[in-house]
């Protein structure tokens, strides 16, 4: 077992052609057999690369296997996003009748797929309250295909105890399915817990730098076969490009890790307590509900944090408007810090009613810290509390 960094590095040393240091992008949509007996074994390969790129790709395999070694899981596959990722588990893995368990706190388009999507299938859905352990255990049925976990959630940083949901889920014959972007590998291994399969949008922090749109998912060797027979037909390819700078990107991700979870840190502890602010979300702080689970399932508390304003909408817009250093933008985990009303970007994908249920207020604003140096980044921040005082 190699240390993370070193992992990240060297996660595909193998499959990397030739003396290349850097891995050439592999452009190529179709490849050459020089013979019959080796075009239909190309053809028929099981995530081959060197078929056709929608099956496979050298790029795609490099990176599927860097991330499936900083999990812990046997293999992966990449996608063009992270919704890409968890609509082909979802369709791979259910059918009609079928039930799944989600969490009230989780990403919009998740909870648009299990919501809305999934039922125009047939497929049953219950909601519940991911602090409350015991809920996911009452809501399994015999018709309970999948859990869908995340943790800590977006936008609320709330956690889901992973080894606790496992053990009631597969006594049921349940999959447990978590979305590990907001942690990252660096901070938490859900695999280690017992999931079964572990997903990313790659477009957040393991791309790392606003450049790139992708979704990674990794697992069993058995799950992720079923996940890529879904996969090429639903044709969420994604493009060599994308997928050599995804592998850049992660190549320096437990470095980047270490700054934003001392950036979130540092914010959350200069934020809570400022007059403008009402609650300051983020699992590393003591006053987090949850920090006892926190320190116990995490090794570090992520580069996001919620801050709740006092003034509500008005309050978050002055706090917005007073940002110098931080971008207002959609997405996260990026080398800037990134900034964001949810209620605002989400109204026109989530009903209203289900972000108010979820617990999602007009004061809220989302951070996700860059890798800025933090007596700035703080002070920026502060500045702008300041200036939201009034409001609130």
């Amino acid at each position: 077992m190699t240390g993370l960094g070193t992992a990240a590095v060297h996660g595909d040393d193998g499959l990397v052609p030739g003396g290349s240091v850097a891995p050439p992008i592999v452009q190529s949509v179709t490849f050459s057999a020089e013979s019959d007996e080796r075009f239909t074994e190309i053809a028929t390969e099981s995530r081959g690369s060197a078929f056709y790129t929608r099956y496979g790709n050298p790029n795609h395999a490099q990176v599927a296997a860097v991330v499936a070694g900083l999990e812990g899981a046997e293999t992966g596959l990449v996608t063009a996003s992270g919704m890409g990722a968890i609509s082909t588990i979802a369709l791979a893995l259910l059918r009609a009748g079928d039930h799944v368990v989600v969490q009230r706190s989780t990403y919009g388009g998740t909870t648009s797929l299990a919501t809305g999507l999934l039922p125009r299938f047939g497929v049953a859905y219950t909601q519940v309250d991911q602090t409350d352990t015991a809920a996911f255990a009452r809501a399994l049925r015999p018709q309970t295909r999948l859990v869908l976990v995340e943790t800590p959630s977006n936008p609320l940083l709330e956690l889901t105890d992973v080894a606790a949901v496992v053990e009631p889920a597969h006594a049921a014959g349940a999959l447990v399915v978590v979305d590990n972007t907001f942690a990252t590998p660096v901070n938490q291994r859900p695999a280690a817990a017992g999931a079964d399969l572990v997903w990313h949008s790659g477009t957040k922090f393991l791309g790392g730098h606003s450049d790139v749109s992708a979704g990674v998912v990794v697992g069993s060797a058995e799950l992720i076969e079923q996940v890529w027979r879904t996969a090429i037909v639903t044709g969420a390819t994604l493009g060599p490009v994308d997928a050599w700078l995804l592998l850049r990107g992660i190549r320096t991700l437990p470095l980047r890790v270490e700054r934003h979870n001392a950036n979130a840190l540092a914010l959350a502890r200069a934020l809570e307590g400022h007059p403008a602010v009402a609650r300051v979300r983020y699992p590393g702080l003591a006053s987090h509900p949850q920090h006892a689970l926190a320190r116990r399932q995490m090794t570090g508390f992520g580069g996001v944090l919620g801050v709740e304003l006092r003034g509500g909408r008005a309050g978050a817009a002055a706090l917005l408007h007073g940002l110098r250093l931080a971008k207002r933008a959609a997405s996260l985990g990026s080398v800037s810090t990134l900034v964001v009303h949810p209620r605002s970007m989400w109204a026109g994908i989530v009903d209203a009613g289900q972000l108010a249920a979820a617990g999602i207020s007009d004061g809220l604003v989302r951070v996700s810290t860059g890798i800025e140096d933090t007596a700035d980044l703080v002070a920026d921040f502060v500045t702008a509390a300041d200036g939201a005082v009034a409001v609130g």
